[in-house]
């Protein structure tokens, strides 16, 4: 019931699922706003070349500016910044992924009526409205003319997310185009957010979440989770499909809100028709619907411009699903299973603090790669008991969760600038940009920054003490280097990397070394390590756990003497260097 009437509430006051709040069209270029522009790589400035107003003075139009200043661009361009949607930074060199094919060295293109002949044709396989015009031609030109590099990536990404989507939808009675309107709202990034609030693939509100049983708590948000966010944009865009009887105008409903078409088709005289309506919505959502079909016709024709997919790291059938039985840290699965922590997060992005809870009784949903499956299943108990030697009680991670949800929400004064705002919380400008999503230290009067506590929101930020090793270990932190550990500790380079097994300077942090004092004798001290080492050969199979249990040393100190970083994945046949015990 309560559903209901919340529902119904936002049909006449506008929804609450808009993520950001749009303003009425306008006659004259209007600057970006910053919050926009911070998602916009400075790669990709040169992709409005030809519809700014020094170039077309007399034929720039609102439309024009709309597609710059478009949410829709934006979440495209957010991708550019990933390092773990695919094996490439979009900050590489494009002879590198020219090579590959990915896309052409100069953009191909087709006549209009060819175009309009492919949409006609896609057209008649949709209960969805697809036509062909000047709006959906300029989003057709920014995916394979401005941004194929971005397109490549999202057909990757669409290897993963599809299949979920197409399943759901199919699970719903729905058009199974419906799923290209996750690339609209977020390019398919699964941790995107508007500087509004709005989450997820499917770019959930808070409210308009709760509705459709998107819960956020301090330690889930749900609306980030790519299974249950689906469920939500399929119930909700039935809903909106049953008020209009059309689906061009629940989706523009679904980007504006139900209240705003509901005031656009008054003022086009009560016709129910989007072309119609069109001119009446909000500036943003006239671009909505156009974009929608030109990704629609974008996915089918790609290889038509020989744009191709860019390999990621997961494909949909090599992901499984498991539920978890305790309180689970992504920290505790790396040191077991050698599962980088990134791809853990990347598969899981609901969890907010890298824990899994266990709150209730309630057993919570874990996504690994299907190739780490059996080894999770095999381990499981070894799994949650890891904690107990890491000192990752039930209790201490819990109240690390509490403390780090005490943030506070600055607003900013004019005047003031990201170092101010950073002296004031004693935390750093770095910190600051990473909680707030921010690409430049650009920010203006009136916008809102989130603050945490300092250290509360990373557990494991850097520390800024001295590299002064305690009882004869040293744990690497961010900026150290070993002349600094040898300076701090009165032994030199050689000597640090003679005992720690060290090929080159070479450290990452979170690393353990061993520090010794000069004097100090070497065969006596170290653990009671002989200076001798074996050699273990990685079988398939191997985790750094099994190997770290046979050898009796600790995963740390096999990581130190091979130099291996938290996002090495073993190889059958690597041969991984022992230190020998006396």
């Amino acid at each position: 019931m309560i559903k209901s009437i919340t529902f119904i509430f936002s049909l006449f006051f506008g929804s609450f699922m808009a993520p950001e709040a749009v303003p009425e069209p306008v006659e004259t270029f209007v600057e970006p706003a910053p919050e926009i522009r911070t998602y916009i790589s400075p790669a990709y400035e040169s992709l409005f070349q030809g519809l700014s107003l020094e170039s077309e003075p007399d034929t720039v139009t609102d439309d024009m500016v709309l597609l710059r200043d478009s949410r829709v661009m934006a979440m495209l361009d957010s991708l550019a910044y990933s390092t773990i949607l695919s094996r490439y930074p979009l900050d590489y060199t494009e002879d590198s992924v020219v090579a590959e094919r990915l896309y052409p060295v100069t953009p191909v293109s087709f006549p209009d009526s060819v175009v309009a002949a492919r949409i006609e044709a896609l057209n008649a396989e949709t209960p969805i409205d697809l036509v062909y015009n000047r709006d959906v031609e300029r989003y057709i030109r920014v995916y394979v003319e401005k941004k194929p590099m971005l397109t490549s990536r999202l057909m990757g990404l669409a290897d993963l997310y599809f299949p979920l989507f197409e399943e759901v939808l199919d699970r719903y009675n729905m058009p199974l185009e419906l799923k290209y309107l996750a690339v609209v709202e977020s390019a398919l990034n699964p941790t995107a957010g508007s500087w509004a609030g709005a989450k997820g693939l499917w770019q959930f509100m808070y409210g308009t979440g709760k509705v459709y049983g998107l819960k956020v708590t301090s330690y889930v948000d749900d609306r980030y989770d790519p299974y249950k966010a689906t469920i939500a944009a399929c119930e909700h865009l039935t809903d909106l499909y049953d008020m209009y009887g059309s689906w061009s105008l629940a989706l523009a409903a679904y980007n504006s809100g139900a209240g705003n078409v509901n005031r656009a088709i008054r003022k086009a005289g009560g016709v129910r028709n989007y072309w119609v309506v069109q001119p009446f919505l909000p500036r943003e959502t006239r671009g909505y619907v156009p974009a929608f079909i030109a990704v629609n016709y974008v996915m089918n024709h790609a290889a038509d411009y020989e744009i191709y997919p860019e390999e990621t790291f997961f494909h949909y059938s090599q992901v499984d699903t498991v539920m978890v039985k305790d309180v689970l840290a992504f920290d505790q699965i790396y040191e077991v299973l050698g599962i980088p922590v990134e791809e853990i997060k990347f598969l899981n992005p609901a969890y907010k603090l890298n824990i899994i809870p266990a709150v209730n009784g309630k057993k919570y949903v874990l996504r690994l790669p299907l190739a780490y499956m059996d080894d999770f299943l095999n381990n499981e108990t070894a799994i949650y008991e890891y904690k107990t030697k890491k000192g990752l009680e039930r209790e201490q991670m819990l109240a690390q969760i509490k403390k780090a949800q005490e943030r506070t929400i600055h607003v900013v004064r004019s005047g003031e600038n990201l170092g101010l705002i950073a002296r004031k919380y004693n935390t750093s400008v770095s910190n600051i940009k990473r909680w707030n999503n921010l690409r430049s230290t650009l920010i203006r009067p009136g916008q809102r920054l989130v603050v945490y506590p300092r250290g509360a929101y990373y557990a494991n930020a850097p520390s800024t003490s001295s590299a002064k090793a305690s009882n004869g270990s040293y744990t690497v932190k961010r900026g150290d280097n070993l002349g600094k550990i040898a300076a701090a500790n009165g032994v030199t380079i050689s000597q640090l990397k003679s005992w720690n097994g060290l090929r080159n300077n070479t450290i990452h942090p979170g690393q353990k070394l061993v520090v010794k004092a000069p004097g100090t004798d070497t065969a006596a001290s170290d653990n009671n390590y002989t200076g001798e080492f074996v050699y273990h050969t990685v079988e398939s199979g191997d985790t750094l756990w099994e190997i770290a249990q046979k050898y009796d040393v600790t995963v740390s100190q096999i990581r130190a003497w091979n130099n291996i970083s938290k996002a090495h994945r073993l190889k059958p046949g690597q041969k991984l260097k022992i230190a020998k015990k006396s």
